[in-house]
């Protein structure tokens, strides 16, 4: 005689199902508390107009001139009609770049610089990356983005500890969430500490940048197209390099996503 088998978890499966889920009903209960108690008792402003209500307000945003196109990786970067690179940056590792605005425009300079350095204003992840959503609606040729991975470009733990968050991360927790699409933070380490590359030449930032990443769990990533997050591309000699590695370990395909291009 056959006897059906209950779905049911057991009892000990379903205790620990029900902790996990309470777990996180009062984790986002405990956000909520501290977003509305700091909002009260701390009320952002718009870091441009200082109207109160967002550290971007909407009408700020709406000068923003978003990229509706892709550029290629040269140093003198030219207008793509179709994604990817050109000719002469064919070699370089990364598969292509995607960002929002020029880091020359003030106010976006000026946020990205309030996020990154003092008072390091943390919240800006979300503005911020609400510009790189932004830019992916923009584009004439919009990816596909449901079978990629979101990998931030690691901090050292000396800047880590300093700055208290990784900026790369942040942004990229806010990308996953919109697209709907995994965020992986185990997979790409930095290992040594490096000068600040805005301190730096170009053929230093290469120099500063080398072997100073390693991969972990290459598996996770074996046959995956990445979105490789930061802040800000300049000479691409710090995406260039996290790109690198992660080929070693069989990345499909590694596309750079920034907020601004320098």
């Amino acid at each position: 005689m056959l006897v059906k088998q209950s779905s049911r978890p057991s009892n000990g499966a379903f205790f620990i199902i029900q902790f996990k889920k309470e777990k996180a009903m009062w984790k986002n209960l405990l956000e909520e508390t501290k977003t509305f108690l700091l909002d009260t008792f701390f009320p952002r402003f718009c870091l441009n107009c200082q109207r109160e209500g967002n550290y971007l307000c909407q009408d700020c945003q709406a000068l923003l001139e978003i990229s509706e196109y892709q550029y290629c990786l040269c140093q003198e970067p030219k207008k793509l009609f179709k994604l990817g690179k050109c000719s002469k940056c064919r070699s370089r590792k990364l598969s292509g770049l995607y960002f929002a605005l020029p880091y020359q425009n003030l106010l976006i300079k000026n946020l990205i610089q309030k996020f990154k350095y003092e008072p390091f204003i943390k919240e800006l992840a979300m503005p911020l990356s609400s510009l790189i959503i932004s830019h992916f609606q923009c584009l004439e040729n919009h990816p596909n983005l449901s079978d990629f991975i979101l990998i931030p470009v690691p901090l050292d733990k000396k800047r880590l500890k300093w700055r208290g968050f990784n900026q790369a991360e942040e942004i990229a927790k806010h990308l996953s969430l919109f697209f709907k699409i995994p965020l992986v933070s185990n997979v790409l380490l930095k290992t040594k500490e490096t000068l600040p590359q805005v301190q730096l030449s170009g053929k230093e930032r290469e120099e500063n940048m080398k072997e100073v990443f390693i991969c972990n769990n290459g598996d996770l990533i074996k046959n995956k197209k990445i979105l490789l997050v930061d802040d800000v591309y300049t000479t691409g000699a710090t995406m260039e390099e996290c790109a690198k590695f992660l080929k070693e370990v069989m990345a499909k395909e590694v596309w750079g996503v920034a907020v601004a291009r320098g």
